[in-house]
């Protein structure tokens, strides 16, 4: 069987460092708001290019936090109107909602499926205050930052699938904006071994209140003066964290190089292939989706085959039940995307027997 993604075989390349890191916090005795995650803010802020990082229990915590704070400081208002793509995780959607604002659902780029600035003027009104762009499966999303500058909009982005991500002028997923969510999800670039999250800012103040809202609204110990909740990256994933990033760089490398192979070698009329420039490095393959007309038929024949696939994701936010009230509207792009893609096997430890078995059984179908 060719797995879809070998986790326990990517951890183990740095296990030495990881138990290392691990013993490290056991052994100081300090487990919560520590220098582990010191440590992990301060290198991944700078990885990002930004001069804050705030470590959060997860990816959906970030973005419920930043659109909480925003609020708090009054640069948003429960019930405005927050340009989202129709296409993303539910999370996107979830962090809009937990707050009382109102999400603007739009169809994403035919080409990318991510959000575009055309896709924001066709739902722009007066009532839009903020833009939340997902990069999704790690491709950056148009830079849009000069359209919401230009008519006094927020820019959010989601980039739980993205760490690394880079325009042509190196500026990185997580700087292009008011500030980011990250998550590290176990499965993610750079994954923890356990739910973990971040935002990233240049703003010191929003920077000062997120950390303060995750850490029970509170700046003082037992002195709270805002309502928060308990969302703080513990000690442990920052420490496994830290040692990951030293090598996230070579791994969106070798993930390149496998989307090349496929880029290279699926050659069927039946599949469309993922649109990028391998001259720019703003995709860091977080997923390497195709699109079939037949998806449930390929997958149960890559299955057949011993190929591990995943569908992300098999039904878009307006048609889920948690959002009833979405489920009559309609988006066609969206939905057929949500019935066509496939995210094929990809890893930085894949090996080239399994890449040509994965290809030649896909260019079969």
């Amino acid at each position: 069987m060719v797995k879809f993604l070998d986790l326990k075989a990517i951890n183990e390349q740095y296990q030495v460092e990881i138990i290392d890191a691990m013993n490290s916090v056991l052994n100081s005795g300090w487990y919560i708001k520590g220098s582990a995650v010191s440590s992990f803010e301060n290198n991944f802020a700078k990885y990002c290019g930004t001069k804050h990082c705030i470590g959060v229990a997860n990816g959906l915590d970030a973005l419920i936090l930043i659109f909480r704070a925003l609020i708090i400081q009054g640069k948003l208002q429960e019930g405005d109107e927050v340009i989202v793509p129709a296409n993303t995780y539910i999370a996107s959607i979830l962090a809009l909602t937990e707050n009382k604002l109102e999400p603007i659902l739009v169809e994403p780029d035919p080409v990318t499926f991510n959000l575009s600035l055309e896709g924001i003027r066709s739902k722009i009104t007066s009532k839009t205050k903020a833009v939340l762009s997902v990069h999704l499966y790690g491709q950056l999303a148009e830079d849009v930052s000069q359209y919401c500058k230009e008519h006094n909009l927020l820019l959010i982005e989601d980039a739980a699938q993205a760490h690394g991500a880079k325009n042509k002028e190196g500026q990185k997923a997580g700087s292009f904006g008011m500030a980011a969510g990250f998550s590290f999800y176990p499965g993610k670039n750079l994954g923890a071994l356990g739910d973990a999250g971040a935002v990233t800012t240049n703003d010191k103040d929003l920077a000062l209140l997120i950390q303060q809202l995750g850490n029970y609204g509170s700046e003082k110990k037992y002195h709270n003066s805002l309502q928060g909740l308990n969302s703080r990256l513990d000690e442990m994933q920052a420490a496994i964290l830290d040692v990951k990033l030293k090598y996230l760089d070579q791994e969106i490398t070798k993930r390149r190089e496998t989307a090349q192979y496929y880029q290279q070698h699926i050659q069927n009329p039946k599949i469309n292939l993922p649109k990028w420039d391998p001259e720019v490095k703003d995709h860091v393959f977080h997923l390497y989706v195709i699109r079939c007309q037949k998806r449930d038929q390929l997958q149960q024949y890559l299955s057949d085959k011993g190929i591990q696939t995943v569908i992300h994701y098999p039904i878009p936010p307006h048609k889920q039940e948690a959002y009833s009230e979405w489920n009559q509207l309609l988006f066609p792009l969206t939905e057929q995307l949500h019935d066509e893609v496939l995210s094929l096997p990809l890893s930085p430890l894949i090996a080239h027997q399994d890449l040509v078995k994965i290809c030649d059984q896909v260019n079969n179908f």
